[in-house]
Order: structure tokens, then sequence, then C-alpha cells
């Protein structure tokens, strides 16, 4: 005998399928990505404009305007988490909000609001970086790849 056939369903079973499906909520996935898509769009606007602020009025160039900007904006997050408004427009823009580098400031504030009762050390210090731990991890363990691949095609006369 084959583990791989289906399980037959009894009736009761099956009707309790149909049930569920038919009061089953029916999400608007493509007004959802394009919410996300014109939150995502201003944040980098935002970030955009930010950028320009910096290259005019502080003498920044194109390769040197980044660090800046993205400290910017991660601050900026972590201010409109600590008032609340940050959860307000990622309620309305959903993966909008969570995919730039804002949601990673929201994501520290936000567990870090979350635990403050517990202490700063115990509690904010601790569980800070719970979330963004992950992406911290990632994004260090993936640069470091990329930038071995690209130190061994400059050695091999590549790039």
């Amino acid at each position: 005998m084959s583990n791989n056939k289906k399980k037959q369903l009894t009736p009761v079973q099956q009707e309790y399928q149909e049930l569920q499906k038919k009061h089953e909520t029916k999400r608007p996935v493509v007004k959802n990505c394009i919410k996300a898509f014109l939150v995502g769009g201003l944040i980098c606007l935002i970030g955009q404009l930010i950028s320009t602020f910096y290259i005019y009025y502080f003498d920044f160039t194109d390769q040197t305007v980044g660090n800046p900007t993205v400290g910017t904006l991660v601050f900026i997050a972590m201010l409109l988490t600590g008032f609340g408004v940050y959860d307000r427009i990622a309620q309305f823009g959903g993966a909008g909000t969570a995919v730039p580098v804002t949601g990673f400031g929201n994501a520290i504030i936000s567990a870090a609001i979350e635990h403050r009762t517990e202490g700063f050390v115990l509690g904010v210090g601790g569980n800070m970086f719970k979330l963004a731990g992950s992406v911290i991890l990632f994004g260090v363990f993936s640069a470091f790849i990329i930038s071995l691949i690209k130190t061994i095609f400059i050695q091999w006369g590549g790039l």
C-alpha cells in the first residue's frame, strides 16, 4: 500500500469544508498589492528627497549619501512607531512598509516598546533585536558572501 493516497473525508468533514469556504473572507489581493506598491514607493521617494537634501546642503556625493539616508529613514520610522503613526500606515500599506529599511526600524522599536515594562536591560535591551536579529544576521552573511564572490572575480580579472 502506498502512503500517497488521499484520506477520504467523511460527509461531516466535507460539509464543514464547504461551510468554511462559504464563510471565508475574500482578500483583495490586487488592491493590497497596489497599496503596498504605492506606500513602498512613497517611502522610497522620501528617501530620495532626503538623499537629494544631503547632497545639496551637506556636500555628500552619490557614493557617500546612502548611509546617512538609511540612518535617517530608520530614525524617522522609529519616531513614527513610538508615536503610533507607523502602525496605522502599515495597516494601510501592508508589505509596502515592511520591505523597505523603515520596516527594520519599526521591528526594533516595536519589540523595545512591547518589553519596556520588564526593565531597560532585560526588557528593552534583551528583546530589542529578537525580531531584527535575523535580518542583521542574514544581511551580514549575504554581504560577506557577495564580497567574497566579488573578490574572487577581481582576483581572476573578471570585473
